[in-house]
């Protein structure tokens, strides 16, 4: 995989010929590309690693993201394993927040002791200053909050420290982007950035005051490939891919009951990807439906790490296995992309 992916010209060649609703499976398969073929990787520890931005990191393409554990309320000896069998496998990106339920103490206690081995990124917001759900978007409540971090991730500095979803009007105060800037000063943090989507997105990175974007890329959420992602490839941001996998939201029959993934499964019901349809979403190898979305979604030009989540020790290398195929082949990239012209709605901005 290149370090940037393609050009986006390369990406749109031929899509006119393509077809919006063209049968994507069959596409990948017309190309004759199949993944022991592209995969020739002996040891089962080396993954694609990319510089991430000008920070002078170099990331693992996949990493890790703690929501699940926290949220869906992991045993700390599930932790243990997976965290701990993902960092033999290669893993060097965690990223968590303090909203996330006991993801913090939990990753704290799971690898603190292994600090060295990864670089560990973290998010302030959504906590008010008594630690109850709320927002706290001032110098004392981030600094704070980055202090509360630190504790229960056993570390005395995380490499990367972002606003969590922070409002178009708290950027433009600016008293939050000052707080970070502080810590970074203050060396509680090496790099700061924003995580968030669409226009406040755009507000962040045009603002240049972080080194990282962490923003919402995937098969059902495109709107950065154009708006977000040539702004920070321009300004050298390191670029974090969340949701990345649009939640899996096509293994759902009907709406599903949590809203979080609801706006994923309306929108791929309309762009009617044939490898996200059907009998083809139980494919668990490199052309299924997880596959091909974490290869396109890595592809991007300026996409540095994708962030994915799991409480099953055993996930993060097969989807490090799965991102080993390399990237789509060109032509069915670019008929992916122009699905999602052809259908995509003035209102589907990206999700934070």
């Amino acid at each position: 995989m290149p370090t940037h992916g393609p050009s986006r010209r390369q990406f749109l060649h031929g899509v006119s010929s393509a077809g919006a609703l063209i049968g994507l499976s069959q596409l990948a398969r017309g190309m004759g590309q199949e993944p022991a073929a592209i995969a020739a990787v002996q040891d089962p520890t080396i993954i694609e690693h990319r510089a991430f931005g000008k920070t002078g990191m170099k990331v693992a393409i996949l990493g890790f993201g703690g929501a699940e554990i926290g949220y869906e309320g992991a045993e700390q000896a599930t932790v243990d394993k997976l965290l701990g069998a993902a960092l033999d496998a290669g893993l060097n990106v965690v990223d968590t927040a303090e909203c996330y339920a006991d993801s913090e103490e939990k990753i704290g206690a799971a690898i603190g002791q292994r600090r060295k081995d990864f670089h560990l990124f973290t998010k302030v917001g959504h906590v008010a200053a008594n630690g109850e759900r709320g927002s706290a978007w001032d110098k004392a409540g981030i600094t704070a909050s980055l202090e509360r971090s630190l504790q229960r991730l056993k570390t005395d500095a995380v490499d990367l420290f972002q606003l969590h979803s922070c409002s178009l009007d708290e950027l433009k105060k600016g008293e939050c982007i000052e707080a970070l800037e502080a810590l970074k000063k203050a060396g509680k943090t090496r790099f700061i950035g924003y995580s968030g989507d669409s226009k406040t997105a755009q507000y962040a990175i045009e603002s240049g005051r972080f080194d990282a974007l962490q923003t919402s890329i995937n098969v059902a959420d495109q709107e950065c490939i154009d708006l977000t992602l040539p702004l920070a490839l321009k300004k050298g941001m390191g670029v974090i891919a969340k949701r990345p996998i649009a939640n899996v939201a096509w293994r759902y029959d009907a709406l599903p009951e949590n809203g979080y993934h609801q706006e994923y499964w309306r929108r791929l019901q309309e762009l009617k990807y044939e490898f996200a349809t059907g009998e083809a979403r139980a494919r668990t190898d490199a052309e299924g439906a997880v596959g091909i979305a974490m290869r396109f979604t890595a592809m991007q030009p300026g996409v540095h790490v994708l962030i994915v989540g799991t409480t099953k020790p055993e996930r993060w290398k097969q989807n490090a296995d799965l991102l080993r195929a390399g990237p789509l082949p060109k032509e069915f990239e670019a008929a992916i992309r122009a699905q999602w012209k052809a259908v995509a709605k003035p209102e589907w901005i990206g999700q934070t």
